[in-house]
């Protein structure tokens, strides 16, 4: 696999569509920070890490509107690609739709979202959008 970040992403995605409670995924430490932002940021219901196999397990539970059935997460983009890297400092770290939507960034002091590394004056790699 040449992208864990993206197959992460594309899991969830596909998981969403199909109206799963739960979802599996091989662990990675990055894929385990992305998770606790987005537990952190309310847009999942709660994950697990189990240790099973070589590399562990990262169960997510999705998190949906009890009434209307509708998913918390309304879209994952990838935005920093193998292919592309993108990057931004401090200053310049994108906003997604104007604050209402969180991007996850990957910096020296580890991963955070967008306001995060504002509030710490660090820049990094510019991983997702989640809104």
């Amino acid at each position: 696999m040449t992208d864990p970040i993206s197959d992460y992403l594309t899991r969830l995605r596909n998981a969403i569509k199909a109206n799963h409670r739960i979802v599996e995924i091989p662990a990675s430490n990055i894929k385990k920070a992305m998770t606790k932002v987005l537990f952190d940021k309310g847009y999942i219901l709660s994950y697990k890490f189990e240790e099973s196999g070589p590399q562990g397990v990262i169960k997510i539970a999705l998190k949906y509107h009890p009434v209307s059935k509708t998913p918390a997460i309304r879209s994952l983009r990838r935005v920093s690609r193998p292919g592309l890297r993108q990057y931004a400092g401090a200053k310049g770290l994108p906003r997604v739709i104007n604050g209402l939507g969180v991007a996850i960034i990957s910096t020296s002091k580890g991963v955070m979202t967008d306001k995060e590394a504002r509030d710490n004056n660090v820049g990094g790699e510019v991983l997702c959008y989640v809104y």
